[in-house]
């Protein structure tokens, strides 16, 4: 347990001198209140909740940065924390001396760092700039070294948040088979993510925290399904105030049926309209509307793009498109490569919720997300 007014450690002066002060009429809040669960060797744990639901906060107190302010930590085993990925580089050293270095921080010992360096090095794919000063790397060079330093490490404990965000693609699917390594090696893993996916491709089990309090506990299919199945937004969206200091704003954003209705759930065979709307500030622009489609997990399922020439556009999703499933939008107005003017995250769910009798002997078989467009001869 642990509030915003008790985040630190105090000492005798300072427990003296609080003793006498008076009391605070402030109302206190707890970050995580009343959370208790147990870890066994060897589980993949997935921690999933919406921003501000306490999981950062519970991942510090496991890794001793913060002291909760009641109830306390059990655990057997080196653990080490990649919190804040590249925490402790330094620009001026090299990529070789920053290995050694930020090895060091995170708990590796000096024989430990000379035995996997070279497979650091290989992994990060930044050898032919090793030793190279760090403050000429990008930030995506430098974020994939010191993944790759994090990533060997060989403490019993893996305390991991949000890290499966680095790096493209490529690299991504790189940590992640890494990271499956790890637990198939026996060692532990607690694995805080918004990628859905992500999360129940490595992990066994899963807990799922709201307000600081622990909502489910159990396999990680059920508890990501019940932290999916809550809290989702309606079928339109409207910002609460329209952003103002842009030259093109998103006004409103409405998934519609055929007759133009609002609507959340379809049929395979129906027609899904989505609607956007835009406050045009400054004309004679080449405005561009880039929508992506995604799936219940958050993984892209298609995207579009079309140039903006009046103050709403309409997006037409065919009939026997979309398969059986629950989606969202994630959309933003630009100019190409350019400038980002407005941006609409993870908004407008709705269902498709059965489909075409063709493939309704296969009940709740997971066949994509898509039909596709294919012919048999």
């Amino acid at each position: 347990m642990i509030n915003h007014e008790l985040n630190h450690y105090l000492s005798l002066r300072d427990t003296i001198v609080n003793a006498f002060k008076p009391k605070s009429s402030k109302e206190v809040f707890y970050a995580l209140k009343d959370v208790s669960f147990d870890v066994m060797q060897g589980d993949s744990i997935g921690i999933i909740g919406k921003n501000g639901a306490g999981k950062s906060t519970l991942l510090k107190i496991l890794s001793k940065i913060t002291p909760p302010s009641e109830g306390k930590i059990i655990s057997r085993g080196r653990i080490a924390s990649l919190l804040e990925v590249g925490t402790g580089f330094h620009p001026e050293l090299s990529g070789r001396e920053n290995v050694f270095m930020n090895g060091s921080i995170l708990g590796m010992r000096r024989a430990e760092i000379l035995k996997n360096f070279d497979a650091i090095v290989d992994f990060s794919g930044v050898e032919k700039f090793i030793d190279t000063p760090l403050k000429h790397y990008s930030s995506g060079m430098q974020l994939r070294l010191a993944f790759a330093v994090a990533a060997f490490l060989e403490n019993e404990i893996l305390i991991i948040d949000e890290v499966l965000a680095v790096g493209d693609a490529e690299f991504q699917k790189k940590c992640l088979g890494k990271m499956k390594d790890v637990t198939s090696n026996g060692r532990t893993i607690l694995f805080v993510s918004h990628n859905m996916a992500a999360v129940k491709a490595l992990c066994s089990k899963g807990i799922f925290m709201a307000n600081g309090q622990v909502t489910a506990n159990g396999h990680i299919e059920e508890v990501v399904n019940e932290y999916l199945s809550l809290g989702h937004s309606t079928s339109a969206y409207a910002p609460e105030v329209i952003k103002a200091d842009v030259d093109i704003a998103i006004k409103k954003i409405e998934v519609l049926n055929e007759l133009g209705t609002s609507c959340s759930h379809f049929t395979c065979d129906d027609l899904i309209n989505i609607k956007f709307d835009f406050e045009i500030r400054s004309i004679n622009q080449p405005y561009s509307l880039f929508v992506i489609i995604k799936d219940k997990y958050g993984v892209p399922v298609f995207s579009a793009e079309q140039f903006i020439k009046q103050n709403s556009l309409v997006l037409k999703i065919n009939k026997m498109f979309l398969t059986r499933g629950s989606y969202h939008i994630h959309c933003f107005v630009h100019i190409p490569k350019i400038k980002q003017f407005d941006i609409a995250e993870d908004v407008c769910y709705f269902d498709i919720v059965d489909v075409s009798s063709p493939f309704i002997i296969h009940g709740e078989y997971d066949y994509g997300n898509v039909f596709g467009n294919y012919q048999w001869d």
